[in-house]
Parts: structure tokens; C-alpha cells; sequence
């Protein structure tokens, strides 16, 4: 059984990793807090899991093969991840961890 409360994105291209653990947010909804800067994944309705910049409506990372209606809305699918930060782009796998 999957436990969903950690999950790592491993950047594809040097093995660099960031760590996510499940937190509730500010209002009332859950989802996951980078562990070393304020960075979070969140649910979206329209969106799906997505890395979102609220305050400029950005979207900074998102899954790359699941469509935002095949995902459970309890935690974000694992596998290719997919991020964009000004002019670099990144992939990622998505794992969650015990």
C-alpha cells in the first residue's frame, strides 16, 4: 500500500531531488509543502495537481502523461513531471516514499 504523505521529484537530467510532505494549508485543503523553500503542489479544479503560483496565476510544474480528469484528487499521480521556471524547463519522476 501507498503511503501519500512524502513524495520526491528527482530531476531527470542530474539526479537532484526535492522532497514534498503532505500539510495542511491556510484554507483548510491539504497539499504538499517543498521542504526547503515555500513551494507547494496543490489541487486545482480545472488544473489537477499542479505546482501553482497563486499570486501570478503560474503554473510552475504539472504531470506530464496523466490529463487533470484521470487524477485522484487525494494525491498527485507519480511518474513524469514536467516544470518551468522563466526560460528553463526540467523533467522529473514523480515517487512517493515511505
Amino acid at each position: 500500500m501507498t503511503n501519500y504523505v512524502t513524495f520526491e521529484l528527482r530531476r531527470q537530467s542530474d539526479s537532484l531531488v526535492y522532497v514534498f510532505d503532505r500539510r495542511l494549508r491556510a484554507d483548510g485543503s491539504y497539499g504538499y509543502l517543498r521542504r526547503d523553500q515555500d513551494l507547494w503542489v496543490t489541487w486545482h479544479a480545472h488544473l489537477g495537481w499542479v505546482a501553482y503560483d497563486e499570486a501570478t496565476g503560474s503554473i510552475m510544474g504539472r504531470p506530464w502523461d496523466v490529463q487533470p480528469e484521470q487524477q485522484n484528487p487525494n494525491h498527485p499521480p507519480e511518474g513524469i513531471w514536467v516544470s518551468r521556471k522563466a526560460e528553463k524547463s526540467y523533467v522529473y519522476s514523480l515517487h512517493f516514499v515511505a
